[in-house]
């Protein structure tokens, strides 16, 4: 199970430090946060990507997620949260929320693991 931030971070360090553009990824989980899945749904360019709540609904719908763990990297390296960045992750929540699917953290990647933010540890989420 992914069981704390920590282990959050170190599996979308492992998937996303170091792309060279930006990648939308979501790790999907069991009702008991067992790993089912973990996807790049969107891809962008150095600076930005677009995010599509359907797509990411119709996925948990598909792979019977229970919750989900939403990561994007920052080639910049600068890990801050945009206010885009929170504004996707709030529009991700509420349409997940109408199916049930809890949303458990969103992780922005920078080039170092300890540079990572977890939204969930800011309070955020």
């Amino acid at each position: 199970p992914i069981s704390s931030p920590e282990a959050s971070k170190q599996l979308c360090f492992l998937k996303l430090g170091g792309k060279p553009d930006e990648h939308f990824a979501a790790a999907f989980l069991t009702n008991r946060h067992q790993l089912i899945a973990f996807e790049t749904l969107f891809r962008g360019t150095v600076d930005g990507a677009s995010v599509h709540p359907r797509v990411v609904v119709r996925r948990a719908l598909e792979l019977n997620a229970a919750a989900v763990i939403f990561a994007h990297n920052h080639p910049s390296g600068v890990t801050e949260p945009s206010q885009a960045d929170q504004r996707i992750t709030a529009r991700l929540k509420e349409a997940l929320s109408l199916i049930e699917v809890r949303v458990l953290d969103h992780l922005i990647v920078g080039s170092r693991l300890e540079d990572t933010v977890s939204f969930a540890e800011r309070g955020l989420i």
